[in-house]
């Protein structure tokens, strides 16, 4: 069973950066994406960020296009860790920030790859609250 454990959500001011941090029990797999969710209240769980393990498109990323340009994403395999920085921070990013993997999984489009619903394991979650 794969695990996975977000932390480093918080409370911060409009403008301001979080780094986001999810480490993750050993991914056994040739090829899958890691990646960031959000789900704000109300409103459906949307792809953030994620990254390729695998092959030629390996460190491959594809980002939302509400956050390019101020979140990063990136990864430590040998650590098992997967990291978001988020930089310029707006209230409309408030959420709840979820991990999450595909297992093995080939490369895939922007839209396949930042889709929810190829996701298999799934951390709990951690909180990111931004006020204007």
């Amino acid at each position: 069973q794969v695990q996975l454990v977000e932390s480093g959500g918080g409370s911060v001011e409009a403008g301001g950066s979080l780094r986001l941090s999810c480490t993750t029990s050993p991914l056994r797999y040739s090829h899958y994406y890691v990646g960031w969710f959000r789900q704000a209240p109300g409103k459906e769980r949307e792809g953030v960020a994620t990254i390729y393990t695998g092959g030629y498109d390996d460190g491959h990323t594809f980002y939302a296009d509400s956050v390019k340009g101020r979140f990063t994403i990136s990864r430590d395999n040998a650590e098992n860790k997967l990291y978001l920085q988020m930089n310029s921070l707006k209230p409309e990013d408030t959420a709840m920030y979820f991990c999450a993997t595909t297992a093995g999984h080939l490369p895939m489009t922007a839209i396949e790859a930042l889709g929810a619903g190829v996701y298999h394991y799934w951390g709990q979650g951690t909180q990111v609250t931004v006020s204007s």
